[in-house]
């Protein structure tokens, strides 16, 4: 290889080292839950997206098992040639029951998802008007789009209406509104209903990426649009953060929308299908999630313990009712610091920064999980208070 492109490979490699912005990935030697061990340490983890507790639930371990003596390791083909089994569909249809849509569609994550919904579905003609804070996701399948391109201020309903009405002089044809349900860097909610008015409105398609919700948001926890009580036309999903913390995505909509993605979403066209193992846990995830109002109440009652705890501790938090309780510190140094330091303490946490977040926005991003107890919060925010102090944060 080129001696002049490695040099300049490492070259970026160093800068970012010198800024601060640096990614480390520590080595987890058990399975993950809201203790986990990291190398010989045990530690109390609170930067997953284990929402429900259910990544080392023994009810999935059991469905995998089982599928895997059942159905075999894995597809070795995608899903138009021989790659489709009786459990992909079943798992699809629960979605798309548990979701109150037509049907879904399955993908290997919903990345995948979010970059094949927009290109098969838009031309030139139409028009995506995209929240500001969307996931990468999502702007990556809109830059494979041909549509036109508008972006709204982050929850902005007079900029999001004046995008619409943009949209509409242009001549726009067919226009998407595209937000993630909620903003995981931040823990804020979309303003659904005033999406869904405006999408009425204007004449507009509602898409929205709920990977941070589905699972435990709303009085049956199937996401944003459950807890605010409106519909969405488009919704696409993970099964890898509540139901299950695996891998696997998901569109579900109405019948023409799924039925055009199997026949163009190219995602789902040249990828191997999901293994038989993640499928079937998938569908014991979603039984779980269908039964599981005590587990979403002890979330919730764990998050609002948490965000007290932070908050009388005198750390600056962003609002919010979301699990995901942002410690906001501003410096990326700050923030990696704070994170090696309660590490040291037995809290294992991740610092966010640029280019994840604006610069001067870094932040340690605090999840709440099901499993965890209240003597693991208490140790917790015992932890946040000494660093906190030692690294005069409060």
């Amino acid at each position: 290889m080129s001696h002049a492109f490695l040099s300049h490979v490492s070259s970026t490699l160093d800068q970012i080292e010198a800024e601060g912005l640096y990614k480390r990935e520590r080595m987890i030697t058990s399975p993950q839950g809201g203790e986990i061990t990291v190398g010989e340490r045990e530690v109390i983890n609170l930067c997953a997206n284990n929402y429900l507790g259910l990544a080392d639930h023994p009810a999935l371990i059991e469905a995998a098992q089982g599928a895997m003596g059942d159905k075999g390791f894995g597809m070795a083909s995608v899903r138009f040639i021989c790659g489709t089994q009786d459990i992909h569909r079943d798992l699809e249809q629960r979605l798309a029951k548990f979701l109150n849509k037509d049907d879904a569609i399955l993908f290997a994550a919903c990345f995948d998802a979010n970059g094949g919904l927009f290109e098969p579905l838009l031309g030139p003609e139409d028009a995506i008007i995209s929240d500001s804070l969307n996931h990468a996701s999502i702007i990556d399948g809109v830059r494979l789009c041909k549509a036109k391109r508008y972006r709204y201020l982050n929850n902005d309903m007079n900029d999001l209406e004046a995008w619409l009405k943009q949209a509409r002089e242009d001549g726009a044809r067919h226009i998407m509104i595209a937000t993630d349900g909620v903003f995981s860097m931040d823990g804020y909610l979309a303003n659904l209903p005033a999406i869904r008015a405006l999408a009425d409105k204007y004449d507009a398609v509602v898409m929205v990426d709920d990977c941070h919700a589905t699972g435990f948001m709303g009085p049956n926890g199937a996401g944003t649009p459950d807890h605010f009580g409106v519909d969405v036309d488009i919704l696409t999903g993970t099964l890898g953060k509540a139901l299950g913390g695996a891998i696997g995505g998901y569109i579900a909509g109405p019948q023409p929308v799924i039925d055009l993605l199997r026949q163009r979403a190219r995602p789902y066209l040249f990828s191997n299908s999901l293994p038989p193992a993640i499928v079937a846990a998938g569908i014991e995830a979603i039984r779980l999630v269908e039964e599981g109002g005590a587990l979403r109440a002890q979330l919730f009652e764990n998050a609002a313990y948490w965000r007290k705890g932070l908050s009388e501790l005198g750390f600056d938090l962003l609002e919010g009712e979301h699990p995901i309780i942002p410690v906001m510190l501003g410096e990326a140094t700050l923030a990696q610091e704070m994170a090696s330091k309660l590490f040291d303490e037995g809290v294992y946490v991740s610092g966010f920064f640029f280019p994840v977040v604006p610069r001067g926005k870094a932040r340690i991003r605090t999840q709440m999980n099901a499993a965890l107890t209240r003597e693991d919060l208490d140790r917790a925010l015992a932890a946040f208070g000494k660093v906190g102090k030692e690294l005069g944060v409060i």
